[in-house]
């Protein structure tokens, strides 16, 4: 019986030391695979559980202009908020963002209230839209979407993304999108903001709508001209933009004119 419980000593020794091997060979494999840092010509953030960092915006930004902002939805998921609004590339922070609310007759974005509370806690200025849809009726959408939210004073005012026809006419189009406006104005005593792309815009909505702030999307070089010669208020000049705090890309906007403007467009 002795030699036999040596015998067995002796296979339980040999294996937990083979056991051990492994796991500091695992140990150092592992360390070491942490402590390489990517290199410069990578362009995947540094990740943890919580944090998302960039080097920069991994984007061209726009010269001449002081504002920047970006434009969120469901599609960024999660955010980090603090480390949005203390990302500083090149003396530049962001000072706006604008959130996805609703869309179309019966979609709330899953993820509005929660960024949208988020946002008011940092010194962004934050607005919500609505993404439009012509073929629906314009009182149900608008509904929809003050019952997402109730801005206040500071917010910036709402806007509509309408940047698809629906196959609906051009004159059908004008009439359904100022139905829906005047629903927002009456509601919110401000001019809501038009977003739209530069092809959409020329197609269906030059030379109306004069009297609302213009936002277009064109990811072409500046400067660029409407066809109407009007004025644009905000401009998004990158569908794929990086931000400290937000796991994928991002839109990113300027504002024609400085911090002072842009707060004189906020709901007083």
């Amino acid at each position: 019986m002795k030699r036999i419980n040596k015998t067995r000593f002796s296979i339980a020794l040999i294996i937990f030391g083979l056991l051990l091997a492994l796991v500091v060979k695992g140990a150092v494999s592992i360390y070491g695979w942490m402590g390489n840092s990517p290199s410069d010509d990578e362009i995947l953030p540094v990740e943890s559980t919580e944090k998302v960092y960039y080097k920069d915006c991994g984007i061209p930004i726009p010269g001449n202009y002081s504002v920047h902002g970006i434009d969120i939805s469901k599609h960024q998921y999660n955010i980090n908020w603090k480390q949005v609004e203390e990302m500083e590339v090149n003396g530049d922070k962001l000072s706006f963002v604008f959130i996805k609310a609703s869309e179309g007759a019966t979609r709330n974005d899953d993820f509005f209230q929660k960024n949208w509370k988020s946002a008011g806690k940092t010194r962004l200025l934050r607005g919500a839209y609505h993404f439009f849809r012509p073929a629906k009726d314009s009182r149900t959408q608008a509904y929809l979407f003050m019952h997402q939210l109730k801005l206040k004073r500071g917010d910036l005012p709402p806007v509509v993304d309408i940047e698809r026809g629906n196959r609906q006419t051009s004159k059908h189009i004008q009439k359904s999108l100022q139905d829906f406006l005047d629903i927002l104005e009456h509601e919110y005593s401000v001019k809501p903001i038009i977003y739209t792309n530069l092809s959409f815009y020329t197609k269906h909505l030059a030379g109306k709508f004069e009297d609302y702030p213009i936002w277009i999307a064109y990811y072409m070089d500046d400067p660029f001209q409407l066809p109407d010669n009007r004025n644009w208020s905000f401009w998004q000049h990158s569908e794929s933009g990086r931000v400290n705090g937000i796991r994928g890309k991002v839109d990113f906007n300027v504002f024609h004119g400085n911090i002072v403007q842009l707060k004189a467009l906020c709901i007083k």
